[in-house]
């Protein structure tokens, strides 16, 4: 009887903690041995994991420069079941990192600039002069410093997870036009940290982030200026995160991609441009848009194109058209889907003056819910930042934040670093070398 209370009594703690937070959960490893060995067994990760799927949040990354801090907010799982046409939430601060050990110099052109989110780590690298590429877990706090990697000109790199081995790798493509090559680092406990050679048979230049799924890594490129024969001057460059293989999609103009129920889609408004063949010397390629009043537009024309059958290049296309007098699309960007489908665009900037808006659009309703007032200025005051946000920060939103301990547990991550090396200059000659 005793032993089956006990039993009872495990099973009963495991479900209990399965629905606490991630830094909650890793405190109660102190209790005891036998809470320790419970909370790090492969049948609570799963447990924690799955019911952390069930609750995901959306992850808010602050940025300026060399700043950067990390909030959270639970996603609406049906934001169109309330009354109201506008939501209030408050958004939870998690961590802040140390300026000047991570060097993170953010800017919103992406040759100057990378930023990867995968299985709830980001991967950060800007400044290619003196900066080093950085992973982090934004819950936690806790980071890693890659080994200093020189590009040419332009820092493309992306960040990927493959699940079936649960590997994290980062890519980092070299400059089309000049010297060096491309390169990979294998994120392991138990192997070196180090950039590996690797090759892609079509030169191109990048145009947009990278997003990852199944195991997957896709980003948009530009193929006009090189010697290829493809269809459209864009492409979809897929990387095969564990065979480290390299395929291609025709796509027929610039757009995002988002992760779509698990597919790839590509999305865009009918009347966009490519910001970053217009404003390739910006080192913020919005900065043409923060003068301009914050209005409306008319009528938003959205176009979804949802890729069904890779092999195929099969695709089902669908349109939306709606007028909003809330929806101010020229200063908000698409950050993904949720696993229902609602297509989320969230502000690109925040200033204390101005309110903080979310978007949820429901394409099978054209229904659109606004989440406003994030109350981020008021939890930055809380933990003594306030006096920064009188100036205009960059926000950078990931959709289904999920915790997972396989990705906190990693040993490479520490809190706690050594003072960083200068690497200082490395001529184009020896981008080889490295």
């Amino acid at each position: 009887m005793n032993s089956s209370s006990a039993l009872i009594s495990i099973d009963l703690i495991k479900e209990i903690l399965s629905r606490l937070p991630s830094k909650s959960v890793a405190r109660f490893r102190c209790v005891s041995k036998l809470w320790a060995s419970m909370l790090v067994s492969p049948y609570f990760k799963e447990l924690f994991r799955t019911r952390s799927l069930a609750k995901p949040r959306l992850l808010f990354t602050i940025v300026e420069h060399d700043k950067c801090r990390f909030f959270s907010l639970p996603q609406l799982h049906n934001p169109y079941e309330k009354s109201s046409s506008t939501l209030l939430a408050a958004a939870e601060f998690h961590v802040k990192f140390p300026r000047k050990i991570l060097r993170i110099n953010h800017l919103t052109n992406l040759k100057y600039f990378s930023c990867g989110y995968a299985s709830g780590l980001l991967y950060m690298y800007g400044d290619r002069y003196q900066a080093r590429p950085v992973i982090c877990n934004p819950i936690t706090g806790r980071y890693a410093i890659l080994p200093y990697r020189y590009t040419y000109r332009k820092a493309y790199s992306f960040f990927g997870f493959e699940p079936i081995e649960k590997q994290y790798k980062a890519l980092s493509m070299a400059y089309p036009s000049g010297p060096g090559h491309h390169k990979i680092l294998t994120f392991e406990e138990d192997g070196d940290l180090m950039w590996r050679r690797i090759k892609c048979p079509l030169r191109h230049d990048i145009k947009s982030d990278g997003v990852c799924i199944n195991g997957v890594l896709y980003y948009l490129a530009d193929t006009s200026e090189c010697a290829h024969v493809m269809t459209s001057d864009y492409m979809i460059v897929c990387f095969d995160v564990r065979s480290e293989k390299f395929t291609f999609i025709d796509v027929e103009r610039f757009c995002r991609l988002i992760n779509y129920k698990g597919k790839l889609a590509v999305i865009f408004w009918e009347d966009d441009e490519d910001i970053y063949e217009k404003y390739h010397l910006d080192s913020d390629v919005y900065i043409h848009m923060e003068n301009r009043r914050l209005d409306a537009d008319p009528t938003n024309e959205l176009r979804v194109w949802v890729l069904e059958d890779v092999g195929k290049q099969e695709w089902s296309k669908y349109e939306y058209t709606w007028t909003d007098d809330r929806f101010f699309r020229r200063h908000v960007s698409v950050v993904g889907a949720t696993a229902s489908g609602e297509i989320v665009f969230s502000m690109r900037k925040y200033r204390s003056n101005q309110p903080f808006y979310v978007f949820y659009f429901n394409p099978e309703t054209k229904t659109l819910q606004l989440v406003t007032d994030l109350d981020i200025n008021k939890r930055i005051e809380i933990q003594g930042f306030g006096e920064t946000f009188k100036k205009c920060f960059s926000v950078r939103t990931f959709v289904n934040h999920a915790g997972d301990f396989d990705a906190n547990d990693l040993k490479l991550l520490k809190s706690v670093h050594p003072p960083l090396v200068s690497a200082g200059y490395v001529e184009s000659s020896d981008a080889d070398s490295d």
